[in-house]
């Protein structure tokens, strides 16, 4: 077997002769530095004091939060029932939601005194052991402000 002898080729760059190096001192790099920082650590509070151009569009209307969970026969959550929250003194539902996979749900609401009714809408739902389940008995939650409810939906068999 014959050795072969290989030539590697290098090629450096070189700049152009018109092109001079740019000589920058230590110092002059630490001053740019530390004012670099400077300017970073001041862009927080620059923007947090500026005002907004939406103006009080960015404030959020004040609201109630009715807040649920739904449970099964053997008190455990359900996920995806249908729940239905209607105003007291009107007879169809203004809100539909489900429940999501911990069996909670949440829909806000005006604040302000009012009478709620919260039930759950088990039409074409399959429970995950394959029985059929029953609506337990209407929630009725009031609220009075901007706050929350907590309540619960309890199915039967």
């Amino acid at each position: 077997m014959k050795k072969r002898n290989s030539t590697v080729t290098i090629r450096k760059f070189r700049a152009p002769a018109s092109s001079s190096p740019i000589c920058v001192s230590r110092h002059a790099c630490q001053n740019l530095l530390l004012g670099f920082l400077t300017f970073l650590l001041c862009l927080p509070a620059a923007t947090a004091g500026a005002a907004s151009p939406s103006g009080d569009k960015n404030h959020e209307k004040p609201y109630a939060l009715i807040f649920g969970t739904v449970w099964g026969p053997g008190d455990h959550p359900l996920y995806g029932v249908k729940v239905k929250i209607r105003r007291a003194d009107q007879k169809k539902a203004k809100w539909e939601l489900f429940s999501d996979h911990n069996g909670e749900f949440a829909v806000r609401v005006p604040p302000g005194p009012a009478d709620y009714l919260v039930t759950a809408d088990l039409k074409g739902y399959k429970s995950p052991n394959g029985k059929q389940l029953q609506a337990g008995e209407e929630v009725k939650v009031h609220i009075d402000n901007d706050e929350r409810a907590d309540v619960g939906l309890h199915l039967k068999q």
